[in-house]
């Protein structure tokens, strides 16, 4: 690979291991101003930002005449000495020689220092990502990944990755993204878990970093229509075992962050002592704690519903430090966790909340078995092998689903929809109530894989 002149990195020149050498720099004018015979440039090459002073007398005219004009955003070079002063960001400037100006800039940069709005700096958003916040919320984010996946490739979990197209609900059908396939029709994936349970009997603990699609049309922090998943699924794994995970991968995702953004997050005003407080084990508290602990039906929830934003709120004033809700009630949870064997109205699921009113870092549970009602009365129960953490599962329910077959299922993909497993499109429609009008699983076992038990269900 053939480079350029060879140029030092700002991030180099800021840790003081060039003081007193001359070094060529290369990036963006991020800001200027100037005082008389000095103007003070501020260049930003990707890795930092360092200031330069160009100062009368000491470069050509044609060269201080050059930088007096530029404008915001030029892409620049310069050549100057490196040499330590407390009163510059970072507490190092480049007194510069010579430089040049490669691609000037045409018109004044639009974002101003004065507050503006969120419509207009959306808008700008090509340009907004060059400021320091923004460029250190991209490091914060790279980092958060980084740690993520060395902690989950050290214990053995395999990446893998899935189509972000499919052909049926994950979350609930009120929220897809729908998309025209072809003749036929598609939705952009709200998670990975469809095809996660096929693979996890394939080759055991699994994640996946990967866009995830909601369509919630909503202006608050707590929605967006686009965000990056990191989803993990794991077999034989008991609730206490998902949470030891959880906690485990994130205290070694904030020790990672502690040491390696430091910069970063002091633009953001975070105190070092808020985040080193993120060691497990985290406290562990029941629903039934947490629903006594935001005063019972005062807080606007009867027992049984999930905990919304306004009752974490509440509840995560009481902690400095993550932790765990376990046992949420049948009613709050996904139809595929498993009911507590020592309360069945029960689950065992657990939610990891942060504190400062932030809410939901994660959400997991066991699930092994689903039991249906039919219109009758009488019940079938679907089996599954499955241990979550997040989203984690083994087996699949749509097995069961076989092309004769019509269900009405709650909760599960309301409206009408279908799955595509195998490449065998199976159809179904979803209502409100709880009802089976047609029972046809026979020779299910046949149809997806051996984990199904012979018959298929259990009688």
């Amino acid at each position: 690979m053939c480079w350029l002149e060879e140029a030092v990195r700002v991030q180099d020149v800021l840790t003081g291991s060039l003081d007193g050498k001359e070094v060529l720099v290369r990036g963006w004018l991020q800001n200027k101003r100037s005082s008389g015979g000095v103007i003070f440039l501020f260049i930003r090459d990707g890795s930092g930002v360092v200031q330069c002073t160009v100062r009368k007398g000491e470069v050509d005219v044609k060269v201080f005449d050059l930088f007096l004009s530029t404008r915001v955003e030029s892409s620049v070079q310069i050549e100057g000495d490196v040499k330590p002063d407390p009163r510059a960001p970072g507490g190092r400037e480049i007194a510069v020689h010579s430089g040049k100006v490669d691609s000037p800039a045409l018109e004044e940069f639009p974002i101003a220092k004065q507050f503006q709005g969120p419509d207009f700096l959306l808008d700008k958003r090509h340009l907004f990502v060059r400021s320091d916040k923004m460029r250190a919320v991209l490091k914060v984010r790279a980092v958060i990944l980084s740690a993520a996946r060395s902690w989950l490739n050290s214990h053995d979990y395999l990446e893998v990755q899935v189509p972000t197209l499919t052909s049926a609900a994950v979350e609930g059908g009120a929220t897809l993204f729908e998309v025209k396939y072809f003749d036929e029709k598609a939705y952009l994936t709200q998670s990975w878990q469809l095809y996660a349970e096929a693979l996890i009997a394939a080759v055991g603990k699994i994640y996946t970093v990967a866009p995830s699609f909601r369509a919630e049309k909503s202006r608050t922090r707590r929605h967006l229509t686009e965000y990056w998943h990191l989803e993990a699924e794991a077999p034989y794994v008991d609730l206490d075992g998902i949470m030891e995970v959880e906690e485990q991968m994130l205290s070694h995702v904030v020790g990672q962050l502690l040491e390696r953004t430091s910069t970063q997050l002091a633009l953001f005003e975070r105190e070092r002592e808020d985040l080193e407080k993120v060691k497990p084990p985290f406290p562990r508290i029941t629903y039934d704690d947490a629903f006594k602990m935001i005063g019972q039906e005062k807080s606007g929830i009867k027992w049984g519903d999930d905990l919304g934003y306004e009752q974490e709120k509440i509840l995560t004033s009481h902690f400095d430090r993550p932790f765990f809700v376990t046992r949420y009630p049948k009613k709050a949870k996904a139809f595929y966790h498993k009911p507590d064997p020592l309360n069945p109205e029960v689950t065992l699921s657990v939610d990891l909340l942060a504190p400062e009113g932030y809410g939901e870092i994660t959400g997991g549970g066991r699930g092994s078995r689903i039991t249906m009602r039919s219109s009758r009365g009488s019940e079938k129960r679907a089996w599954t092998r499955r241990a979550t953490l997040g989203t984690w599962t083994c087996g699949n329910l749509a097995a069961f689903l076989t092309q004769d077959s019509e269900w009405d299922w709650r909760g599960l993909y309301p409206g009408s929809a279908s799955l595509n497993i195998y490449g065998t499109r199976l159809p179904f429609r979803v209502s409100s109530t709880e009802s089976i009008p047609k029972e046809t699983a026979q020779g299910v076992k046949d149809f997806f894989c051996s984990d199904i038990p012979p018959g298929g269900v259990e009688k």
